[in-house]
């Protein structure tokens, strides 16, 4: 089979508007949740959140565009432009043809939604725009992202909650990894920090309202956040022939289901995931040095997650670094796997480890190094990146050191 790496990588989020910026947020424990800025927060028992503040998206789109762009269209085609960039690939001829798309989103369009159910059923309104449903529909950033760029392979998006992000990702790997893709543009976005979906949220009662804190004794929830997280995960011998930068190799990739809960965490299927991953890369689980954890600050999640990783690596599991950093640009559901593989490639490529920030004291069940506060540096040849999502749907990554 294909060996598959990483040749392009973009973001935006509430730490930063490129990848620079965020890894260098990620590198200094920088807290990108603040105060939520929208309509009605005096309504909302939770007002904090990863958003991306001052963005204006006329800057970045016209008005045409904007018509049909929501909000986590804009941020993944930001997101893409800056990862294919860096790659150097120009998609035309056959390459178009073998080139693609994979996003996940869980949310999609919900900024739009929210709005329109404002205008017909607050404002009373019995018409909206005619762009609405393509506006709103989860498989609008992938369209346009493979539109903009003339990606004219394999195609769709990823809806699978807290997950999405690496289900896209692992099915891009997998897909060039059998043949039948040369290059993927993968990744995942989402928006939902809007009246509708904030409140929809409080309604779960795992929000936080003061904070972030992973793995922490005195947790008290997830906070959400906003943006993306694009790659390009590219065929090795096709980057290698064309001399590009590789900035990691992806080696592996598992999914797994719960089977048991819509919303409580099992540790069976976490750990069957994380165990399936090292098969996939055929690694053994003491060439691991760090898990960028899906640690969402929940006291369920981050025990549950603890236990899983405690399984599978045994008294390895002591010397492994697992960091969550939800705790700097918080949680963004279906995209956040995407901007946290960001801190795998930090560490794989720079040496630094991002910490897991507002650590104040230990909690027994998940005594582990969690990298509290403040970033290490270390020598990691291979990373994993967890996602765990509500429906009891996982997905977890392997990646290497590039060769």
């Amino acid at each position: 089979m294909a060996r598959v790496v990483i040749t392009g990588a973009g973001t935006i989020n509430a730490l930063g508007r490129d990848v620079a910026s965020t890894q260098a947020a990620m590198a200094e424990g920088v807290c990108g949740i603040s105060a939520l800025n929208m309509r009605d927060v005096d309504r909302l028992s939770v007002t904090i959140g990863g958003q991306i503040h001052s963005y204006n998206e006329a800057d970045h789109f016209n008005r045409q565009q904007i018509a049909l762009y929501d909000r986590f269209t804009q941020f993944t085609l930001l997101a893409a432009r800056e990862a294919i960039a860096q790659s150097g690939l120009i998609f035309t001829g056959e390459l178009a043809d073998q080139a693609g798309v994979i996003l996940g989103t869980s949310g999609g369009g919900l900024t739009t939604q929210d709005e329109n159910y404002r205008t017909v059923y607050e404002d009373g309104k019995n018409r909206v725009h005619p762009f609405i449903v393509p506006k709103l529909m989860n498989n609008a950033a992938t369209a346009h992202v493979s539109m903009e760029h003339n990606l004219r392979g394999p195609s769709f998006t990823v809806a699978t909650a807290c997950a999405s992000s690496n289900h896209a990702m692992g099915q891009a790997f997998t897909m060039i990894r059998g043949g039948s893709a040369k290059a993927m543009i993968t990744g995942g976005s989402e928006a939902m920090l809007c009246f509708g979906g904030i409140k929809a949220w409080e309604g779960l009662r795992v929000m936080s309202k003061d904070g972030c804190r992973p793995f922490c004794a005195t947790r008290n929830g997830m906070v959400q956040g906003e943006g993306a997280g694009v790659f390009v995960f590219e065929e090795f011998e096709h980057a290698k022939a064309r001399d590009a930068e590789i900035l990691a190799e992806v080696i592996g990739f598992s999914m797994s289901s719960d089977a048991s809960d819509i919303v409580m965490p099992s540790k069976a299927g976490a750990a069957r995931a994380i165990a399936g991953a090292l098969r996939d890369a055929q690694i053994d689980r003491s060439e691991v040095g760090y898990i960028n954890a899906h640690g969402t600050g929940t006291a369920a999640n981050d025990k549950t997650e603890c236990a899983a990783v405690a399984e599978v690596f045994g008294p390895h599991a002591d010397q492994l670094m697992m960091s969550s950093t939800k705790s700097m640009h918080g949680h963004l559901i279906g995209g956040t796997g995407a901007v946290e593989l960001l801190a795998c490639l930090m560490v794989l490529r720079e040496g630094v480890i991002a910490p897991t920030i507002n650590y104040q004291e230990t909690d027994p069940e998940c005594a582990f190094d969690v990298v509290p506060n403040v970033a290490r540096d270390a020598k990691v040849d291979v990373a994993l990146s967890n996602a765990f999502a509500f429906g009891g749907l996982n997905a977890v990554i392997a990646l290497r050191r590039a060769p």
